[in-house]
């Protein structure tokens, strides 16, 4: 196997793997929420020469997180103008441990 095939991709959380379909099944949801929340911009789903949509272990934890505000009670729309800055917030904080991970003396001045 080469470093390209599916297989070697299956831990990827940004490989477009999953189906519109198999993704709302998958989220105990519709597509027609799916098309929603990716008009809103939350998730952009790869589209390859046929022009279905394929989803992302990624953008299925997005789109299971605006579900959960949807039950709640919020729009769509608003789901994703809660969820787009958590995500947001959320790399930041990843992308500051890394940076603290790697120059752990810098973090040590600068708490002081």
């Amino acid at each position: 196997m080469t470093a390209e095939t599916p297989l070697n991709r299956i831990d990827d959380d940004d490989y477009p793997a999953c189906t519109m379909g198999r993704a709302a099944e998958m989220l105990g949801t519709t597509p027609a929420f799916l098309r929603a929340i990716g008009e809103a911009r939350l998730i952009t789903p790869l589209r390859p020469e046929g022009g279905h949509r394929r989803y992302s272990r990624y953008e299925l934890r997005l789109a299971a997180r605006a579900r959960e505000l949807v039950d709640q009670g919020a729009s769509a729309e608003a789901a994703c103008r809660i969820v787009i800055p958590e995500d947001r917030l959320e790399e930041a904080r990843r992308s500051d441990e890394g940076l603290r991970q790697r120059c752990p003396d810098r973090s040590d001045k600068a708490d002081a």
